[in-house]
């Protein structure tokens, strides 16, 4: 697979031109903080003039198969969490089915925004495998996800990276505050965040599918600066 990938930002069809927005995603562990930076940036990015469309995976409520996957991070349907494969592709059949409406966001929107894409599949399954974003699974998910689902391709990912026990805290009082966010098995597990974590790190510094950016989820994040660099896109 190409690290990186070049897009055409404007097409000539029928003697007009047409736009296509820009695919940002934020990845992160949970706790990280990235529905805080979806909501500054989009913020910003609304200041400035632009329309943005949000969306966040898995989509527990929209899709059967992500919804399979919630019920069986809660230790439902048997031995079906404990499959690394299994949640893998229900995951991956969770972004095929919003594939098409990806599109057309991109078609109307100047910026689309997600919380968690394809790389959270390849980072948390290698972590569960004890391997890194060089081994056979993350090879696998693009193989599945990238060539054969032939999802939308981010133009940036952005990697929110916090020390473990900072994401633990956040997702602790997520818990005591919000009566819907239950922490699931993977969020229970520490060991596994912290694996997770160092793939994600792998992920980036390798600029796996596309230009990553890092940012320090513990300091002030600068959202003009980071407007910047998505619409220089």
């Amino acid at each position: 697979m190409k690290q990186g990938r070049v897009r055409a930002r404007r097409a000539v069809r029928s003697g007009y031109r047409c736009r296509v927005g820009r695919l940002i995603v934020i990845e992160g562990l949970d706790g990280a903080g990235k529905r805080t930076l979806a909501d500054g940036l989009e913020a910003e990015l609304v200041r400035r003039g632009n329309s943005v469309a949000r969306g966040a995976f898995p989509r527990y409520e929209a899709d059967i198969h992500a919804a399979l996957v919630g019920e069986a991070l809660r230790s439902q349907h048997g031995d079906l969490g404990e499959s690394v494969y299994g949640m893998a592709v229900l995951n991956a059949l969770d972004r095929r089915a919003a594939a098409e409406g990806l599109r057309a966001d991109l078609q109307s929107h100047d910026v689309v925004l997600l919380d968690r894409y394809v790389a959270s599949n390849a980072a948390y399954g290698a972590a569960r495998l004890h391997q890194d974003a060089n081994g056979d699974f993350v090879a696998w998910v693009e193989q599945l996800e990238i060539e054969r689902f032939a999802v939308p391709g981010p133009d940036l990912q952005l990697y929110l990276q916090v020390p473990i026990e900072v994401a633990a805290s956040r997702a602790e009082h997520r818990e005591r505050t919000e009566s819907d966010r239950r922490r699931d098995r993977y969020e229970s597990d520490s060991s596994l965040q912290q694996r997770c974590g160092e793939v994600y790190a792998q992920l980036a510094a390798k600029a796996w599918w596309s230009p990553w950016r890092v940012i320090d989820g513990v300091s002030q994040v600068d959202f003009a600066d980071l407007a910047d660099s998505v619409l220089a896109l």
